[in-house]
């Protein structure tokens, strides 16, 4: 009987986009083949992205056109939660002052809110979400609002995006410009903040899948889900070794294809005095210098085995030589 794959224990699958499934518009390899997998075991996908700049349709769209077939109705926006969260403090109706990508107002209007553009508009919050094009004047329209009084909402405080180019500003750096206005803080809708993500679960059994551990993986876990860390994005081997608990995945791949191969397994053995972690043939031991690798084991089950090292072990050394055993990954 064949092993059960890490997919088949989860009811939803919330796969984030940018550095996951697309770096702007190239497909990430191996994304196409393993959202097909999943798709023909049954299980739910929802695409969740803290990208708030375009609408459901749209998203679906561009996972179209980077060989993800998607619907509108598998996309999760943090609009879309950032939305909610301004219905449910300021009521059906409430007047918005929307910041953003056309994302943002169609967001309001589905949740049923009146989206307008002008502090002067009397409006009972803020919606800030990523745009392309926003600028001095939306941001200052914003900061306007916020001192008059309007709840402010984040639909994400991501610092960068993940590009063809490499990263750009992210929707958190143009928050900071208000913030730094106004002397507020945001309520935030999106990743690491759990309205995105238990929206888009519906109560199922999730398992949360991304490149970033401040937004993914601690999202996950401020939500109670388990998270797969993929190294396709923004996140690099070396923060995955440092994580702090709070921001540790419980499962690590190279890309999405380990959403279709068993949990990997890291075993625990050795001496008190001389420990040893494994996972497939790649072995870790801390040596005089730090933690050292033995000579075989693929780069990803190599991290598995660092990583557990490091994280049972606290502020222990990762040698360059272990690192640079590690560097495939990196180049993804």
């Amino acid at each position: 009987m064949a092993e059960r794959a890490l997919v088949d224990d989860v009811e939803v699958v919330l796969l984030d986009l940018d550095g996951t499934v697309y770096a702007g518009s190239r497909p990430i390899p191996g994304a196409s083949a393993a959202v097909a997998a999943c798709r023909e075991r049954g299980v739910p996908l929802r695409f969740v992205t803290n990208n708030a700049s375009l609408p459901p349709q749209e998203v679906a769209d561009h996972l179209g056109r980077t060989d993800v077939p998607a619907s509108a109705e598998e996309v999760a926006t943090s609009s879309q939660a950032g939305a909610l969260v301004v219905r449910q403090r300021c009521g059906e109706g409430a007047r918005v002052l929307v910041v953003g990508g056309p994302g943002v107002a169609h967001a309001c209007r589905e949740a049923g809110l009146e989206p307008v553009t002008s502090a002067d508009d009397d409006p009972a919050a803020v919606l800030q979400g990523f745009g392309p094009d926003v600028g001095w004047a939306q941001l200052t329209e914003a900061a306007y609002a916020i001192r008059a009084g309007a709840t402010w909402v984040a639909t994400n405080v991501d610092t960068v995006l993940a590009r063809e180019r490499g990263l750009a500003l992210g929707n958190g750096s143009l928050v900071a410009a208000v913030r730094t206005a106004t002397g507020a803080e945001p309520v935030v809708a999106g990743k690491p903040q759990r309205p995105l993500l238990d929206a888009a679960a519906d109560g199922r059994r999730a398992l949360v899948v991304g490149d970033r551990l401040d937004t993914d993986v601690a999202g996950a876990r401020a939500a109670g889900m388990s998270s797969l860390w993929v190294a396709t994005g923004v996140d690099a081997v070396a923060a995955v070794l440092a994580a702090e608990p709070d921001q540790r995945p419980d499962h690590l791949g190279a890309d999405l294809g380990a959403l279709l191969e068993p949990a990997a397994v890291v075993e625990r053995g050795g001496s008190p005095h001389d420990p040893a972690w494994r996972c497939g043939d790649a072995v870790v031991t801390r040596g005089e210098d730090g933690l050292v690798a033995g000579a075989g084991g693929e780069p990803i089950d190599l991290l598995r085995a660092a990583c557990a090292a490091r994280w049972d072990l606290g502020d222990v050394v990762v040698t360059e030589d272990l690192l640079r055993r590690l560097t495939p990954l990196d180049a993804r």
